[in-house]
């Protein structure tokens, strides 16, 4: 059987990012390792948390990790399939960055941001870039548009792409319509450069 989420009274938080979560009602307690930031985030000792779950399955062990979003387990898991990434080396990434950012970091491919996660050198990013902008679906978008801007005269295709882009990170259209209206968005040089000042946007508004 395969956990998938977990809803219940948080028993224990520990310091190193692991908690302890009553569900159901049965007194049995589920071991969660959540990474530091969101361990604090779920709430106080006592308090119902929910938190969506990746069961990862070893011919050794078993382990549930948590977190606070459908896409940050989506996210950890592209991350997982990607080569030489462990649950540990997944969480210490979304641990300084969160999807969004990262999504901008390897559309942007920012060797510089992956390498500000600890244990992640210049080699480890430039590879993870490469294959992580299939794993998180995130397009090839460098040929310029007709006319090469993306602005008015040319937004019907290129901002469809951009749109296209961020619904398959995970972006609901509600959350795209703005973003995809700003000034900076339509006048980009070409539709990867849209995507980009889309993605950082949307980050800060998160």
């Amino acid at each position: 059987m395969m956990i998938g989420s977990l809803r219940g009274p948080l028993l224990e938080r520990t310091t190193d990012g692991t908690v302890i979560i009553e569900a159901g009602g049965a007194g049995v307690g589920y071991r969660v390792v959540t990474g530091v930031p969101t361990a604090f985030e779920l709430g106080d000792i006592g308090e119902e948390v929910f938190v969506w779950v990746h069961h990862h399955i070893r011919d050794d062990a078993q382990c549930l990790y948590g977190f606070v979003d459908p896409l940050a387990r989506t996210t950890f898991e592209a991350l997982l399939g990607a080569h030489g990434v462990g649950p540990a080396l997944a969480l210490a990434i979304l641990g300084v960055h969160t999807p969004a950012e990262l999504a901008r970091i390897v559309a942007d491919d920012d060797t510089a941001g992956l390498c500000l996660v600890p244990g992640v050198g210049k080699k480890t990013a430039a590879r993870l870039l490469i294959e992580l902008k299939s794993r998180l679906a995130i397009p090839d978008l460098g040929s310029p548009a007709p006319g090469g801007v993306v602005g008015p005269d040319n937004a019907g295709g290129s901002l469809a792409d951009v749109q296209a882009a961020l619904e398959g990170l995970g972006y609901r259209p509600e959350e795209t319509v703005d973003v995809l209206r700003s000034p900076e968005v339509r006048a980009a040089p070409d539709t990867e450069t849209a995507l980009r000042i889309a993605l950082r946007q949307l980050a800060g508004h998160r």
